[in-house]
């Protein structure tokens, strides 16, 4: 495509340059050949401009390549810019309405025409399955589901019964959407009694769900995760949660009973939130942390129990000094002890 086209696609500024220069993929500094467009967004890799071979670049308004021969791109966020260029070169492939053979659909189920059904699928009773849905093949969507257009349902992925999926989601590989949520209660010879879990699990708009994820049922009412939420990878989501709107939730993070994520939250790898707890809006909790109180909004937090992140840093810093701390200790300690040998 044409330089000038790609720039008016990606909200960028062409800075110097033929706009009528080829460009033909997108790719990364150290990838990126003749004919791409790559982007910095991370100044530590601004030296990687010098020797990247990439005919154009997305810039930040303050940046400079130091290079002639290299077009420049300004974009007030060269990560976003550049994201909406791999999508220009990679779009989504058109749906091919098709039903495999070996799907097995429920006559009762409400399946429209222009979706992709594939092998083995299972769709259930009185399941509606709407326009530009694709279901791959050993994909399993239980009784009275019903799921909106154009999302993608990926091998192996479980919905179950009352489930609800919204526009525009994607449910990768081996996910379970809806499974029993974990609910028991010990019985008069301390035996553990299954609680039913008779709620559902309902995907908003435009929610993405990594690979081998699981999020519980309720066991009355719903668990939700609202519009725009992106869950990573092998994520527990307990049963009768709430992940608001854009919120991004990483790999191995687990979130029991009924906590409350806010909007635009990020909890980073294995993150363990406690039940019934709220996470403010904007918050972000580091990696391997986990807290067991509520969460104000806009806080940083790290550590087990997680606390100020800024306070954290320096907490670390000062562990690795404990043994010089020790040493120095054990020093003091004894010249104390020759100062009281010395008075008596």
């Amino acid at each position: 495509m044409k330089l000038s086209y790609l720039a008016a696609m990606t909200s960028a500024t062409i800075e110097n340059g033929s706009p009528d220069i080829e460009i033909t993929a997108a790719a990364g500094l150290d990838l990126a050949g003749e004919g791409h467009v790559t982007f910095l967004a991370n100044p530590k890799y601004t030296p990687q401009i010098a020797t990247t071979k990439a005919s154009a670049i997305f810039l930040a308004e303050a940046a400079e390549t130091g290079r002639d021969d290299l077009i420049v791109l300004r974009s007030r966020d060269p990560y976003v810019s550049y994201a909406r260029a791999l999508r220009l070169f990679h779009p989504e492939p058109e749906l091919r309405p098709f039903r495999h053979p070996a799907a097995v659909i429920d006559a009762s189920a409400d399946v429209s025409a222009n979706t992709e059904i594939g092998a083995n699928a299972v769709i259930g009773m009185n399941c509606r399955i709407a326009s530009g849905v694709r279901i791959h093949p050993n994909a399993a969507i239980y009784d009275n589901v019903t799921i909106g257009e154009d999302t993608v349902i990926h091998a192996g992925v479980s919905v179950r019964e009352n489930c609800e999926i919204g526009r525009r989601c994607i449910i990768h590989n081996n996910s379970t959407i809806g499974s029993d949520g974990f609910g028991y209660s010990k019985d008069e010879n301390k035996h553990w009694l299954k609680i039913p879990q008779t709620g559902r699990v309902i995907l908003e708009d435009d929610v993405e769900i990594g690979a081998n994820t699981a999020i519980d049922r309720a066991s009355v009412g719903e668990t939700r995760i609202k519009r725009g939420a992106k869950i990573d990878n092998q994520v527990q989501i307990g049963h009768s949660c709430t992940v608001d709107e854009d919120a991004l939730i990483c790999a191995q993070t687990g979130l029991a009973g009924s906590s409350h994520i806010g909007k635009r939250v990020v909890l980073a790898g294995q993150v363990g939130i406690a039940g019934h707890l709220k996470v403010g809006d904007d918050a972000v909790i580091t990696a391997k942390s986990a807290t067991s109180h509520d969460v104000e909004p806009g806080k940083v937090l790290s550590g087990i129990p997680a606390f100020d992140n800024r306070d954290w840093l320096r907490s670390t810093a000062a562990i690795r000094k404990l043994g010089e701390m020790a040493q120095a200790f054990r020093r003091l300690q004894k010249k104390v002890e020759k100062l009281e040998d010395g008075q008596k």
